[in-house]
């Protein structure tokens, strides 16, 4: 296990993931560091969303080795489920448009109050537990830069009114409560303003320097890259396999970067079965609509674990 008290370490080397219609995504190779903002960068349906769930203990890899805060995948899924945690992916980890913000942060620290504490924390008086739970709210607000005295309605804000990136805010402040140590956040740019896009980076920048691993998925890096570990997905070269996502569509490959890694499992809880891996040539001819339904496969057996 890693020795820093927070962030944990991402490595990867030929990672893969494949569900019973093909390849989600094939070689991706990542070396970050605990605290390290990684982005991954690819077109729509060549595999992002599942390379966010595999790095997380979500869905079982098919290929290569990883490593999550020293937590080998997909050895040990459940301890990386323990460690990590998803932000603003559809289908997965996403927000209910009808609800408030304040039933969302309520419903949140309930359940981090019976299933992500300690039995001792448990047993403690319950002015206490609320105080604290109050305390965990604050303290993820205050990290996602949400100002509830800023919206509309303040907490009573239903979902479905708050702009984009006050939702991407209100996501980020949810998965920040069980104070993980690695946070994974789908389509952080999508259909954000250059002004919003600018401030989503900023927003995850400032949350890695404080010491959580920031996994983020978008359609173009930030214009500053400094200090920024890229993965790339999606074809690449003829080798590049073509890989699917159960969950999302295409395919998927290559990965730079430049940090470390560490990971956990549960072989009961976590992604479609892996059949034989097929290289490359065999996976290559797979239609759109092919890895449109391997990664529909592979989300909804995310969704179930």
């Amino acid at each position: 296990m890693d020795s820093t008290p927070h962030g944990a370490s991402v490595t990867t080397a030929g990672f893969g993931v494949k569900g019973p219609r093909g390849w989600a995504f094939q070689g991706i190779d990542i070396a970050a560091e605990p605290g390290s903002l990684i982005a991954v960068q690819g077109p729509s349906g060549s595999g992002r969303t599942c390379l966010l769930l595999a790095l997380t203990g979500r869905m079982k890899s098919a290929a290569g080795t990883a490593d999550i805060g020293g937590l080998p995948l997909p050895k040990k899924m459940a301890a990386v489920r323990s460690v990590t945690a998803l932000a603003h992916v559809p289908g997965v980890a996403e927000l209910d448009p009808v609800l408030t913000v304040g039933e969302h942060l309520r419903e949140r620290a309930l359940l981090q109050g019976r299933f992500g504490g300690a039995l001792r924390g448990l047993l403690r008086p319950r002015k206490e537990r609320r105080a604290q739970a109050r305390a965990l709210v604050d303290a993820a607000l205050e990290a996602a830069g949400l100002d509830l005295d800023s919206l509309p309605k303040g907490i009573r804000t239903s979902v479905r009114d708050l702009e984009r990136l006050e939702a991407l805010r209100l996501s980020l402040a949810l998965a920040l409560i069980g104070g993980p140590r690695l946070l994974a956040v789908d389509d952080t740019d999508l259909k954000l303003s250059d002004g919003d896009r600018a401030a989503a980076w900023a927003l995850l920048r400032s949350l890695a320097a404080a010491g959580t691993t920031v996994v983020a998925v978008c359609s173009e890096p930030p214009e500053d890259a400094a200090g920024l570990v890229l993965v790339r997905t999606g074809r690449q070269e003829p080798k590049a396999t073509a890989g699917h996502c159960p969950g999302t569509s295409d395919t998927s490959i290559a990965a730079n970067t430049g940090t470390t890694a560490d990971t956990d499992t549960d072989a009961a809880a976590d992604a479609a079965p892996a059949p034989e891996t097929e290289g490359p040539e065999a996976t290559a001819d797979h239609t759109h609509d092919d890895t449109e339904g391997t990664t529909a496969d592979a989300l909804a057996q995310a969704r179930r674990s």
